[in-house]
C-alpha cells in the first residue's frame, strides 16, 4: 500500500525502509525541504512494516506532515532492509517512468542545497549509471546512500545485486558500479550519516540487531560468494546496457 501527499514531476525517488524511529521521519523531511530536494524532481518515499510496534506513532507523525514530495509505503510483515528495498525498487522501476531510484536510511540526512540536481545531472550523463555523494564518514569509501539509473534494476531484478538482508548491500552496489564501470562519486553533495559508528547517534534495538555478530556472518557471506560467483556475469548486463544506449 502506498499512501500519497502531492508532488512535483518526479525523475528521482529515493526509498527510505524505516522500522520503530517514527521520531526520524520529521528530521529526513525537513532535511529535504531545506535542501529544496522536492522542488528539483525528487520523491522521498518511506517504507514502514505493518506489524511494527511503532506504528501508530508513525502513523501520526504522517498525518502531521506537511504536503511534499513524501510518500508512505508499507508492507505485511517485517522483512529485511534489502530484500523490503529491492521489492520497492521493482516495483518503480517497473511500473513508473521515473529515470532515477535510489536508497537512504532513515538516518541519512541531506545537507547540500541542490543535491538532487547534482546527482540527475550525474546520472543524465552517465546515462546508465549509479552515484553518491559523501556521507560524512566513509567518504570516497563507500556509498552508504546511492542512486541509479532505473534501467540498472530492471535489468537485475534488483536494486542491491548481492542476496545480503542488510549489511554489505553498500559494498554490493560499490562492487558493481565499479566492474561495470558506471561508479561516480559527487564529492561536493554531503548526505549526512547521522549513524552510532560515527558517533553522531546513540545505539537503539535496531542497530543492535543489523550490526550483530549472526547478521555479519551471515552477511558477509553472502556477499563473498555473490562476489566471486555473480558480479562478473551481472556487471556485464550493465556494461551492455551503457553500450546500447551510446
Amino acid at each position: 500500500m502506498v499512501v500519497a501527499a502531492p508532488i512535483m514531476s518526479v525523475e528521482l525517488t529515493i526509498i527510505v525502509p524505516t522500522r520503530s524511529r517514527p521520531e526520524a521521519v520529521p528530521r529526513v523531511m525537513q532535511a529535504w525541504h531545506d535542501t529544496n530536494a522536492y522542488a528539483e524532481g525528487a520523491e522521498l518515499l518511506f517504507v514502514i512494516d505493518i506489524d511494527d510496534p511503532q506504528r501508530e506513532k508513525y502513523a501520526d507523525v504522517f498525518a502531521r506532515a506537511a504536503p511534499g514530495g513524501w510518500r508512505m509505503g508499507s508492507i505485511p510483515t517485517w522483512k529485511p532492509l534489502v530484500p523490503k528495498l529491492n521489492t520497492f525498487a521493482v516495483g518503480r522501476a517497473r511500473y513508473s517512468d521515473t529515470f532515477a531510484l535510489g536508497f537512504a536510511g532513515d538516518d541519512h540526512l541531506p545537507r547540500t542545497r541542490g543535491w538532487v540536481r547534482t546527482y540527475l545531472d550525474a546520472l543524465y550523463e552517465l546515462g546508465t549509471g549509479i552515484v553518491y555523494g559523501d556521507d560524512g564518514y566513509q567518504h570516497e569509501n563507500l556509498p552508504t546512500q546511492w542512486a541509479m539509473t532505473s534501467d540498472i534494476v530492471r535489468e537485475l531484478g534488483a536494486m542491491v545485486p548481492a542476496p545480503v538482508e542488510h549489511l554489505y548491500c553498500d559494498n554490493a552496489v560499490r562492487d558493481l558500479g565499479v566492474e561495470a564501470g558506471c561508479l561516480r562519486y559527487l564529492p561536493e553533495v554531503l548526505i549526512e550519516h547521522m549513524h552510532p559508528v560515527a558517533g553522531k547517534a546513540s545505539t537503539d534495538e535496531q542497530y543492535e540487531r543489523v550490526n550483530s555478530r549472526r547478521q555479519y556472518r551471515g552477511d558477509r557471506q553472502a556477499f563473498r560468494e555473490w562476489r566471486s560467483a555473480d558480479l562478473p556475469r551481472q556487471a556485464q548486463r550493465i556494461h551492455n546496457l551503457r553500450e546500447q544506449a551510446l
